[in-house]
């Protein structure tokens, strides 16, 4: 498995540069790909966005009226098409951070941990992991918690 053929693009918005760094971001996706025995070449992306901007995309993509932390939209096992390179192209990632910063100081943890958290449960969601399940959603827990204490490791 190369990690160097993982091509992640992570985008944070205005006015979260100065609070959210990509590489707490990058490690935590790494980590679940790895953990996951994801095969490269495969990339994804990641984006960090306001309230607005993921209620917007719950609103029109989920039908859900409000914001939330995280959206996964998978695209691996789609029509889109493979790219020329080669990757498969996993999805994208949207996490709000004004809901992760909330989430964070609600568990009593840093926005950093809480920013993790949501990478690896957006990836997991990339991979076909389903917490809406009763059945699925211990699993996929037990794997963010587990794939979490991996990078919590590495501080």
């Amino acid at each position: 498995m190369s990690r160097a053929r993982w091509k992640l693009s992570i985008q944070v918005d205005e006015p979260f540069r100065s609070r959210v760094r990509k590489s707490w971001l990058r490690k935590a996706a790494m980590k679940a790909l790895s953990a996951e025995r994801v095969l490269a070449p495969a990339e994804l992306s990641l984006v960090v966005t306001t309230d607005e901007v993921v209620g917007e995309l719950n609103r029109t993509y989920r039908g859900v009226d409000r914001t939330t932390d995280v959206l996964a939209f998978p695209l691996d096992g789609s029509d889109f098409p493979p790219l020329p390179d080669g990757r498969r192209h996993l999805g994208e990632v949207i996490i709000s951070c004004p809901q992760a910063a909330r989430q964070a100081e609600e568990q009593g943890h840093q926005l950093r941990e809480e920013l993790s958290l949501l990478v690896i449960h957006g990836v997991l969601h990339l991979l076909g992991y389903k917490d809406e399940d009763p059945e699925e959603e211990p699993r996929m827990r037990a794997r963010e918690a587990e794939i979490l204490n991996l990078v919590l490791e590495e501080r």
